[in-house]
């Protein structure tokens, strides 16, 4: 329980509690960052106990989602006016029942994603096309199923404008929508089987192995958030990608641990390296997203410390 949890009496600190994971999947779901969504809890509780809502009669739940809403998209806003050292990539998460639950009021509703779908890679990435409000809009009508005068109580506007937002948000949305892959067990499996056979490719420096596993057009993202040596920006090309991943593999794989972790739906490989070397991360997470076929198109390689420390929930030290 926080400390802000703590301070309220038992009653109401009680039913607060109940609404942090419901809260901290929104804020994650609004900002593709683990460490953003819990200052957006953590702040939402601040604001229950400093200015609470007049009727406490009433579920707490609506006014919660609110103030946690406008919270996320003021995150949006900052990190858009902030500079980033590198291409961003969405904290990875470890999901459990929590982060996939609804609130209440959108159980029996109709939502466009499913709550797996809308936690995924693919899906965050998609997002951040849109503007804040956009992603407020949609994150609330077509992924957690709210109404439309539901959703426009939480961004405080009025009904009208969030059809216009939820439009143009879908608009958006429209490159997604035609190649979407939903994280079944199946794209599960597929994607477990290419991170292994990448791997067994750089390690045995199969070049034909890897040709044949990666699109023409494959691109990669190396997420150092300002911290360690990273690609400053996407590099794309199979050729270019290959001689990238076997320089490191051959620089840095002897005596390395690797392990699969189910990260954001699907399959993720964490490798700790045995070596430290300065201004190296010590450690990896590296995703892969597959094309039609089954080929690689896209590998993620996340190596800023605070997405790996705060971001595998579950996970302890890692």
């Amino acid at each position: 329980m926080s400390p802000v949890v703590r301070e309220l009496p038992p009653e109401r600190a009680h039913e607060l509690e109940a609404h942090r994971g419901v809260l901290w999947a929104l804020g994650y779901r609004l900002t593709g960052s683990a460490a953003e969504a819990e200052d957006i809890v953590q702040e939402t509780f601040v604001r229950a106990l400093e200015r609470p809502p007049r009727d406490l009669t009433r579920p707490w739940e609506p006014w919660l989602v609110r103030v946690a809403t406008n919270l996320g998209i003021d995150a949006l806003r900052r990190r858009q006016r902030t500079s980033y050292a590198g291409p961003w990539l969405p904290s990875p998460v470890e999901l459990d029942a929590t982060l996939v639950s609804q609130p209440q009021q959108a159980l029996d509703s109709e939502a466009r994603y499913e709550r797996l779908e809308s936690l995924s890679y693919a899906f965050l990435l998609a997002l951040e096309a849109l503007t804040p409000k956009q992603r407020a809009v949609l994150v609330l009508r077509d992924v957690l199923g709210y109404s439309g005068r539901e959703a426009a109580q939480a961004v405080g506007t009025s009904e009208g404008n969030v059809k216009v937002v939820l439009h143009r948000a879908r608009t958006a949305m429209d490159a997604y929508d035609r190649a979407r892959c939903l994280p079944t067990r199946e794209l599960q499996e597929r994607t477990r089987h290419s991170l292994e056979q990448f791997m067994r490719c750089l390690l045995e420096r199969d070049l034909d192995g890897l040709e044949k596993l990666l699109v023409e057009d494959v691109r990669t993202f190396t997420d150092g958030g300002g911290t360690y040596t990273a690609v400053p920006k996407p590099l794309e090309g199979r050729t270019r990608i290959i001689q990238l991943y076997l320089s490191v593999a051959q620089r840095r794989a002897e005596g390395a641990r690797f392990e699969f972790r189910e990260v954001n739906g699907l399959p993720a490989l964490w490798i700790e390296f045995a070596q430290t070397v300065r201004q190296q991360a010590p450690r990896v997470l590296l995703r892969c997203e597959l094309n039609a076929d089954g080929r690689i198109r896209e590998i993620h390689a996340i190596l800023a410390p605070c997405k790996l420390a705060g971001g595998l929930r579950g996970v302890g030290a890692l």
